[in-house]
This record gives C-alpha cells, structure tokens and sequence, in this order.
C-alpha cells in the first residue's frame, strides 16, 4: 500500500512538472537537492516528508497532498445532462482590480458579492500584511475594507504575494503612498513569459522606475516628474490599463490615457473611481481621460458587474453535454461576439430582454440554452481586445469545437504556451492538433471518454478540461484543482445543482 501511494505521488510530482515546463534538475535546484532525487521521487522510490511535500507544492504552485478542509482533486460521472437555472457571479477580475483600487481610498470600501476565490484570498492575505482590515460581512460576500492611517510596506506577505498576478497592480496606487518600495514578483497562472514592461511604461510619466531584482520589484518614485503629455499605452492590456488609471486617480491634474483596454474589469473600475470623486470620460472606448484629486477620503459602496467569463463557462458546459439550461445575469455587451459566432456554429438559444447590473451600468441578460447540432466555423477563431472575442474566453472554443461537426483553427497569438494545454483534451479522446506553440487544430465532433488527468496549471484550460469530462463517458478524475479554485467560487458544487455528478476528495 505504502509503495503505491509513492508511486502514485510520484506521477502527480512528474506531471505537475511537465506541466510548469521544469525539468528535473530545475526542479532540483528550486528545492536545493539533486536531480537524481528528483528522478527517485517521481518513480516512487523515495521516502517524502510532509515538510517536503509542502515544499515541491510550493515551488510547482500545485497542491499535491492538501491538509485540512479543501478539495484537491474530481472525479466526474459522466456523460452528463444539465438542467436548470443557474446565476452569473460577480467578476474575479472586477473583484481583483477594485481590491488593488481600494488602497487608492483613506475612507471605508464596501464591495458588495465579491467574488470568494483563492484570488481574492491572496490579495487579502496581502492587504493584511500591510495593515488593511477586510471583512467579510454576510453570507452574500459583501466584503468591508478599512485602511490604515499608513501602509506597513516593510512587512508584505511575500506567500502570498507571489501566488497572484494581481499585485502587480499595486504599483499604481502605491506610487502615491510611498517613495520607495518593494514588491515580490507576481505568480499565478503558467502561461510564459509576461513582460512588465508595459506597466513600468504606462507608469514612469508619473514618475515610478523599478528594478527588478532578487525575486523583487524595487519600485521608487520622483515627485518631480508628471504626465506632460497623453500617456500611450503599446499594450491594449487590461491590468495595464488599470494600472494607469490608479495612478493618475491621485495625480491632481488631467491625465489622457490612449490605446487603454475598454474591457469590462476596467468598467467597473472606472465606475468605482467616480464613486470615489475621480472624473473618469471615454469609459468604453480606448481613450481615457483622467481628472484625479490629491486625497481620497470616504466611505463608499460599489457593486461589481457579473462575469463573462464565467457565463461563457456556463454556456460551453450545456453545449458539450446538448443541454437546456437557463442562465441568469449575463452581462451581455461582454459576449455579444461569442454569441454570434456560436450561432454562426449553429447554436440555438433564447435571449431575455435587457436590464441593469447593480453597478448601474452594465446590461444584462438571461440566456436559455438549446441541444444544438454545431458545425465548425467557416474561418479560425482568435481573440482580440474588447469588443473583440475575450482572450479568455478562447479556450472554451476548444471544447465546442471538438463536439462539432469539422475542422476548427483556434489562434490563441496572447500567450506563448497556453494553446499547448488545450492538447490534453487529446487524453479524453479529442482530436487537438497543436500546430505551434500558439495554434491548435480541433476535429470534431467527438466521443469523449473518461480518464485520469492533472489539472492544467492554467486557470481556463483546467475548466475546459473540467468541462470535456462533464460530456465523457465513464469516470474521470481532475487531479490538482487548486487553480480552477483560483479563478471560480464554488464551480464544481454549483454544477451539481444542475445535475452534473462531480465529486471532490482527497487521496491522503
């Protein structure tokens, strides 16, 4: 029994491995031991210690043993059938970007329904570590944020900190608190090379340079130096965006932002800095102009718009398993494209009529879905910045494509290695030809069946792949999902609500 367990944690290290794009003697070196060690572990052949345990989880973001309460893998019965009505929850990426922005604000920050994800739960360790009270207030997670008179920049939680891209936006609000200052490297998801640069760019004219070195953002501020002249961004990206707007919500003049992301976390950002007294015009398109004061103090209550990320998730699960379900809240100017190119593959649906989202802004609709016949598309399917296709949301076509009738090309040119991942559908029985590292050809329709596979490290590859063993037959097992925890609230649970058989558990 006990040879079996070591081999077993032994296959899980190896394909954690694989999928971080370590070899063993990189593996070797993060943990300060040999690569022949690292080759007896992953046969099964060496004793391990739980500190040990604790430390490849670490150093390959992926919870191996998992102590305590928490699931740390599925096994899903399939083929499935979905029925019912389900809600969109609010939006990770809105919920992240306003807990960055809340440091922008001296006063009280209620955010109403925010997003309970292991995201939030590390920007939250974070904002601890600095000094922030948070609150979680009730059952709905209304979340309450309180500052304190100065930031303990000198104690940040580095843990944490490296478990999450998003403190990377907190150099737009800390330029202001602060004339020197540290920040761990970002983590999160493993999808290549990221650079910073855009940031530092969108940055330096509020006068921020930082250097990177030792595992460290080492940021430091001339107050001399201010915009004097509209700030261009070379990235259409959305943090960045982000990042700029915070920065120049405290500068006391007008900043132009152009090429800015018009994408929906942005939105809700822009509406919570008018909230906070900030004149933001151009909210939804690519130019930004920003009116910002010296100090904000007060007490201010804001409603993140809903998901469409999430709702797109929603939407793939009752196309590859040909169900008919209702979902709710659907922030629709967000999935307009998706939609339509879903009904050019064949999709049938119905549309409710519009209404507002809390925030007061965004439009929303409920959709309820049909058992469709989808064919491939007639061209390739790629993303684009907003009111283009999610970069997100690509994946998900991934899985729809394979249960359609043809030949479908997905170009995912953002990141350098997430398109490799949708190849794991391949296990399921999918027919994913990965051309180079940024494009896959998928023949459908398939006939998926249930296997045994570690979770992608990437947060939406790991759902679609959630999603493909919905529509398998027989078991499968999901192994790894604390990032599929990273990026939803509760997914697995509330697609049982609907009729879906997925159970979590732990192996020790």
């Amino acid at each position: 029994m006990t040879e079996g367990y070591k081999g077993r944690i032994g296959n899980l290290i190896r394909d954690a491995r694989k999928h971080r794009g370590l070899t063993q003697q990189q593996l070797a070196e993060l943990l300060a031991t040999s690569q022949s060690a690292i080759n007896r572990i992953e046969k099964g052949h060496q004793n391990l210690s739980l500190e040990m345990l604790a430390r490849i989880g670490a150093a390959l973001d992926s919870e191996i043993v998992a102590l305590g309460a928490g699931p740390t893998h599925l096994r899903v019965t399939g083929p499935t059938t979905l029925s019912g009505t389900i809600d969109v929850k609010t939006s990770k990426n809105a919920g992240v970007a306003l807990l960055c922005a809340s440091l922008l604000n001296r006063g009280r920050t209620t955010l109403r329904k925010v997003a309970r994800i292991e995201e939030v739960n590390r920007l939250l360790e974070v904002l601890g570590s600095l000094g922030v009270q948070t609150k979680w207030l009730n059952a709905d997670n209304d979340l309450e944020i309180i500052p304190p008179r100065d930031l303990d920049l000198d104690h940040i939680d580095e843990a944490a900190a490296r478990r999450t891209r998003s403190v990377i936006m907190f150099l737009g609000p800390l330029l202001h608190r602060a004339d020197t200052f540290e920040l761990p490297y970002a983590g999160g998801c493993n999808l290549g090379t990221r650079t910073v640069e855009p940031h530092m760019a969108a940055l330096r004219p509020f006068g921020l340079e930082v250097k990177a070195t030792d595992g460290m953002y080492h940021a430091q501020v001339n107050r001399a130096i201010e915009p004097g002249r509209p700030i261009v961004l070379t990235e259409r990206g959305d943090t960045v965006t982000e990042n700029a707007l915070m920065a120049a919500a405290l500068h006391p003049g007008t900043t132009v932002i152009r090429n800015a992301s018009s994408n929906y976390m942005v939105q809700d950002l822009c509406f919570y800095l008018q909230r906070l007294g900030v004149t933001v015009d151009g909210i939804g398109t690519t130019t930004l102009t920003v009116t910002g004061v010296e100090q904000i103090d007060v007490d201010v209550d804001y409603a993140p718009s809903e998901d469409p990320i999430e709702a797109m998730s929603l939407l793939a699960a009752a196309i590859v398993t040909k169900s008919e379900i209702t979902i709710r809240r659907v922030p629709i100017e967000f999935l307009e494209i998706e939609l339509a190119l879903l009904e050019e593959m064949g999709f049938q649906y119905h549309r409710s009529d519009e209404y507002v989202a809390e925030n007061g802004h965004t439009r929303l609709v409920d959709l309820t879905t049909k058992p469709s016949q989808l064919h491939a598309p007639l061209d390739k399917i790629h993303p684009m910045p907003f009111p283009g296709l999610n970069i997100d949301n690509l994946p998900f076509f991934a899985v729809i494509a394979a249960v359609a009738e043809g030949q479908t090309l997905l170009h995912d040119w953002v990141y350098e290695n997430r398109a490799i991942y949708l190849t794991d559908l391949n296990k399921l029985g999918g027919q994913v030809k990965l051309l180079d590292p940024h494009r896959v050809m998928i023949e459908g329709p398939t006939s998926f069946t249930g296997t045994e596979l570690v979770c992608p490290p990437a947060l939406r590859p790991a759902v679609v792949i959630l999603l493909a063993m919905l529509a398998s037959k027989g078991t499968s097992v999901l192994r790894g999902t604390y990032v599929i925890h990273r990026g939803y609230e509760d997914l697995a649970e509330r697609l049982n609500l609907l009729g879906a058989q997925i159970e979590p558990f732990r192996d020790i």
